[in-house]
C-alpha cells in the first residue's frame, strides 16, 4: 500500500503562483508514473501534467509553460509549481501514482491522495 497526502492548495488571485506537493509513504518513483489530475466542479477528471520514473515530463496544452511537475526521489515528493493562474485553473488537484498498463495486467493498481482545492480568483 502507498498512501499520497497533497499539500499546498488554496486561494489566490489571477496571475499569481501556488507550489502543490504530493508526499509518498514510501519510495515508488522508481516504479510509477507520478501525475496531477484535477476536477472542476462539474467537469470531468483531466490529466494536468505527469513525470514518469526516468524523468520524463509531459503537460495538457492549457497550462503548457506555466506548469511544472517535479519530484525529489529522497524526500518521495512530487510537485507541481503553478505559475500565472487563471479563475480556469479553478479546481480539485489529486495526486496519482500510476504503475503503468502492464504492470497492471499482472495486478497492479494506482494510488491516489485525497486531493487538494485550488482557487483562483478573478
Amino acid at each position: 500500500q502507498v498512501q499520497l497526502v497533497e499539500s499546498g492548495g488554496g486561494l489566490v488571485e489571477t496571475g499569481g503562483s501556488l507550489r502543490l506537493s504530493c508526499a509518498a509513504s514510501r519510495s515508488i518513483f522508481s516504479d510509477y508514473t507520478m501525475c496531477w489530475y484535477r476536477q472542476a466542479p462539474g467537469k470531468r477528471r483531466e490529466l494536468v501534467a505527469q513525470i514518469t520514473s526516468r524523468g520524463t515530463t509531459t503537460y495538457v496544452d492549457s497550462v503548457k509553460g506555466r506548469f511544472t511537475i517535479s519530484k525529489d526521489n529522497v524526500k518521495n515528493t512530487v510537485n507541481l509549481e503553478m505559475n500565472s493562474l487563471k479563475p480556469d485553473d479553478t479546481a480539485v488537484y489529486y495526486c496519482n501514482a500510476d504503475p503503468g498498463t502492464v504492470r497492471k495486467a499482472f495486478g497492479a493498481i494506482d494510488y491516489w491522495g485525497q486531493g487538494t482545492q485550488v482557487t483562483v480568483s478573478s
